[in-house]
């Protein structure tokens, strides 16, 4: 740029410089032909009164050459007629040698002054009327240039000349020095648009001058500025993004129309591994159920929709697959939910409705046709009667330890209900629970002080106490089960243990879910009472711990808080 700039300036000033010098010398040349004519015409009149002069005296000829020599003149003077009175040579000059010679003198003898500036060397011819002598009648004169003004014309124009030179050569060095800085600030400006388009926006850019260039640097810099603040709110946009994403529990993988990951959080590469899911390479095909390439791909058609999609691993985990169309943007998004444990839960509460079902249409069935029985005549014989009566009430008893079970459950899981806090004693309720198993013999043991007091709600405590009891009976195998309790600080500890074949330290941790049945998967209930239990106990407050080791039985420890007796 400097260099077509400064070339730029040169020619301006050569042609500026040119036009100057060919006015100047125009004017000069003006000058010099109008000094001269004046310098001419005096010159003549000078001689046409010395000629006058000697005429009167009747002498011609010395007088003329006098003149023309004094004046450096070539004179010719001509009578009346127009005949010529003198030399036809004067001062070495013919008369037929003078330019427009005929026109000067007609113009003289009609008494009228004539100059004019020939081309041809510049000499100028002056003609005069005559008007004090009767004998001549006009005077011609031809003046050559004087030597002197060619001089100084030539003086002159070389003069204009080299100030031409310097102009040309001060508008060249103008020009390098400020395309150089107009070059060095474009510089600066190319330098800084590179530095934003890298993504650095710390150098700033001065504006400098307050000329377009300037104008265009502070314009620059705004700008880097406000792309400074949008990209800090971008990149804390996609920190926050970032951050949200390696929280959620299902893995999420970004891929471009390739099908190349471009993103995965920490649960998508803990789940199918780092290598896998590294940015820059294809999505990997990883379950023969699920195209992954293929669904990627078809994310970003103009018509996709959320795809959906599910796949059983070689470690029989269940996976559900959702692709997010692209939509707009270049990138879709790939949600990988581990379902194993939600897969299991609801197999487990379709199984539990089935058996819920089941155990609820026995009871039912055979209260049912006890009552049809009865009604068929059994009830005119005393032992038929009785024995149907019996089976009446305890499958009754059964349905409402069901039906309180699952109400029990709803209750303390919901919190909807505020349970009733109120002292109870131990000892009555260990004993009245004990009396509703119709346990023969010493097989249930009870030990416990007779003033020993809980704070608790007495039907929660009572189903607590109920279905742990039941379960070491059912796991006991006719062996005795000991119900025990005894303060412990402010809190009362309720125990129920068995010498049962215990529970494997592997189950220990998942024997509140609700419906987990261990022992091989045999299923003699609803697999709800350990869970029934838990949540009970946390209604109230309390803690309950399972302390069994296999072949060694099994206790149950409930700590809740300890009343007072009365």
């Amino acid at each position: 740029m400097r260099w077509w700039l400064a070339a730029a300036f040169v020619m301006i000033a050569a042609l500026t410089a040119t036009l100057v010098a060919a006015v100047s010398s125009r004017q000069a040349d003006r000058a010099v032909q109008a000094s001269s004519e004046d310098v001419a015409v005096g010159k003549t009149v000078s001689a046409a009164f010395a000629i006058e002069h000697a005429l009167q005296h009747g002498d011609l000829a010395r007088p003329v050459a006098t003149a023309a020599a004094r004046r450096d003149l070539a004179l010719f003077v001509f009578g009346p007629d127009g005949r010529l009175l003198s030399d036809a040579r004067s001062h070495g000059i013919p008369w037929r040698s003078v330019p427009a010679r005929t026109t000067a003198l007609a113009v003289a003898l009609h008494g009228h002054r004539y100059v004019r500036t020939s081309g041809e060397g510049g000499a100028t011819v002056t003609a005069l009327p005559l008007r004090r002598t009767e004998a001549a009648a006009a005077i011609v004169a031809y003046a050559p240039r004087p030597l002197a003004y060619g001089k100084s014309l030539a003086i002159f124009r070389r003069e204009v000349f080299r100030g031409a030179l310097w102009a040309i050569a001060a508008a060249a060095g103008v020009g390098v020095f400020a395309a150089g800085l107009i070059a060095r600030r474009l510089r600066r400006i190319a330098a800084a648009a590179a530095a934003i388009e890298r993504g650095d926006f710390a150098a700033p850019l001065r504006a400098g001058f307050g000329d377009e260039v300037g104008a265009l640097a502070a314009t620059i810099d705004r700008m880097r500025r406000r792309l400074q603040v949008s990209f800090e709110q971008v990149s804390d946009e996609r920190d926050r993004l970032a951050r949200l994403l390696e929280q959620l529990q299902e893995g999420v993988v970004a891929v471009d129309e390739d099908g190349v990951v471009q993103f995965a959080n920490t649960r998508a590469t803990g789940w199918l591994g780092r290598s896998v899911l590294a940015p820059g390479r294809q999505i990997p095909e990883l379950w023969a159920g699920i195209p992954l390439l293929e669904l990627a791909r078809g994310l970003f058609r103009t018509d996709a929709v959320v795809a959906e999609a599910r796949a059983v691993t070689p470690d029989e985990r269940t996976v559900a697959v959702a692709g997010v169309p692209a939509g707009a943007s270049d990138l879709a998004v790939i949600v990988l939910a581990d379902i194993t444990e939600q897969e299991r839960r609801e197999r487990r509460e379709r199984e539990f409705v089935a058996s819920a079902s089941h155990e609820l249409r026995t009871p039912v069935s055979a209260i049912v046709t006890a009552v049809e029985a009865l009604q068929s005549g059994a009830k005119d014989d005393p032992g038929d009667r009785d024995a149907f009566i019996g089976l009446i009430e305890r499958q009754a008893s059964r349905l409402g330890r069901l039906t309180r079970s699952l109400l029990l459950l709803a209750r303390a899981q919901s919190h909807q209900e505020t349970l009733s806090i109120e002292n109870v004693a131990l000892r009555p309720l260990l004993e009245q629970v004990a009396a509703i198993t119709r346990e023969t013999g010493d097989r249930i043991q009870i030990a416990c002080a007779p003033d020993l007091v809980a704070l608790v709600n007495r039907d929660v405590i009572e189903q607590v106490i109920a279905n742990l009891l039941e379960n070491a009976l059912k796991h006991s195998d006719h062996a005795p089960v000991w119900l025990r309790a005894r303060p412990e600080g402010s809190s009362a500890v309720i125990e129920v243990a068995d010498d049962g074949p215990g529970i494997p330290i592997a189950a220990q941790d998942r024997v509140f879910e609700r419906f987990y049945s261990g022992h091989g998967g045999r299923r003699d209930g609803f697999g709800l009472g350990l869970a029934i239990v838990r949540d009970a106990v946390r209604s109230l407050g309390g803690t309950i711990e399972v302390d069994s080791q296999p072949g060694r039985g099994t206790t149950m420890r409930v700590t809740v808080a300890a009343g007072r007796s009365s």
